[in-house]
Formats: C-alpha cells, sequence, structure tokens
C-alpha cells in the first residue's frame, strides 16, 4: 500500500487544481510501480472537492471544468499502465449511461475505461438518456449489467423510471447506479440492486456479476 501522506499529496493536488503538480505525482508513483486503481481512487476523491468546492461557492465554472481536465490527462497517463497490469480473461457486456437531465459523464467514463481495460464490452449510451434508450438497447443487446450513472438529485426520479420500465418487461439484469449523491436510501427509492459512489467499486462489484455469470453458465454447460 503507497503511503497516506503521497495519496493525500495527490488528492490536495487535484482538489486545489494544480494540474503540474498532480500529473507529476501521478507519474511518479506509476513509475515506482504504484496501484494504478489507487490513483484513479486518489483522483476521484480530488475530483469530488472540486466538485464540493463549487457548489459552496468557493471555485466558478471554470474551476469545475479545469478540474475535469486535470482528471482527463491524469486518465491518459494511467490507462496504458492498467492495461499492463490487468490479466483477468473474463468477458462479457455491460450497459452503461447518464439518466436523462444530466450530462455529468467523468464517474461513468472511468467505469466505462476500465471494464474495457477489462475485456468487458461496454455500450457507453452516453448523457441524458431517456428511459426508453436504456430499455430498447437493452433489448437489444441483452448486457450482463446496466449501470445508470447520475450526480444531480434531480436525476433520481430518472433513475427510477428507467429501472421500472425495465422491470415491467421483466429485465432482470442487475442494475447498479453511481453518482456522488447516491447512498442506500437513493437506491431503495430507484429500485437500483446495488450503488456506489466511486467508479472502482461500480468496476469491482461489474466485474464480480459478470464473471459469477460466467461461471454459472459453465457450470449449466458442463
Amino acid at each position: 500500500m503507497e503511503s497516506a501522506e503521497k495519496q493525500a499529496q495527490l488528492i490536495s493536488a487535484i482538489a486545489n487544481l494544480e494540474e503540474e503538480e498532480a500529473l507529476a505525482l501521478v507519474r511518479e508513483r506509476l513509475e515506482a510501480e504504484g496501484d494504478s486503481m489507487l490513483i484513479i481512487a486518489n483522483c476521484q476523491e480530488g475530483i469530488r472537492q472540486v466538485g464540493e468546492r463549487y457548489e459552496q461557492q468557493q471555485y466558478y465554472l471554470s474551476g469545475l471544468i479545469m478540474g475535469g481536465g486535470i482528471f482527463r490527462k491524469v486518465m491518459e497517463l494511467v490507462r496504458p499502465v492498467v492495461e499492463r497490469q490487468i490479466s483477468s480473461k473474463a468477458s462479457g457486456k455491460v450497459l452503461l449511461g447518464t439518466v436523462e437531465g444530466d450530462i455529468h459523464d467523468l464517474g461513468k467514463n472511468i467505469v466505462s475505461m476500465l471494464l474495457s481495460c477489462h475485456s468487458f464490452r461496454v455500450y457507453d449510451l452516453g448523457v441524458d438518456v431517456p428511459p426508453t434508450e436504456f430499455l430498447r438497447r437493452a433489448m437489444e443487446v441483452s448486457p450482463g449489467v446496466i449501470g445508470l450513472s447520475g450526480l444531480i438529485t434531480s436525476s433520481h426520479d430518472a433513475m427510477r423510471e428507467t429501472i421500472s420500465q425495465l422491470r415491467e418487461v421483466s429485465c432482470q439484469t442487475p442494475i447498479i447506479i453511481g453518482g456522488g449523491q447516491i447512498n442506500e436510501e437513493v437506491s431503495k427509492y430507484v429500485g437500483a440492486d446495488y450503488w456506489v459512489t466511486s467508479a472502482v467499486n461500480g468496476v469491482e462489484i461489474c466485474r464480480r456479476l459478470l464473471v459469477d455469470a460466467n461461471e454459472a453458465e459453465l457450470g449449466n454447460n458442463e
């Protein structure tokens, strides 16, 4: 495990919008063969703090945009390392999208990238996706997991409607919801099977569900 000090330094650099410092810290940890998933988790925490400061009016919109830009540059550095470190042969399909009324996509994009690195086939519907489109694509591709993303609180009703439409047609695919405002209460309200506030945790749940499904299918075919 990398030191708490190094992790705190990276979180702070992101939260303070110190691009050069943040990228230097990421490069240093990657060169030292640090845990790429932990680096991503630290950066996501930094971005969460950027969003918090924006909500508290400590940052303007430009700061929020700058934070997203820093994170994208971090991901450009981390992705090749993630791809080299991952040896999983698991496969499966995941349907992802940010629900109707919400255009935030940072967390969703991290999940999409990491799942792709794990050899899963990702169908990313983008942002502001209406329930009918989730339903149409779910029927079309038969994913093993469906992920609904939403950052703003008003997205919870869109998640609820999307899940309702999927269940009405007897779609029993596990559904994960994710976003900074998600908690157990929200999960129960919308009818989700799982909830996460971290992209890394979301990926781990997807991996577990898909690997278990693959093993069950192999057992049935024996």
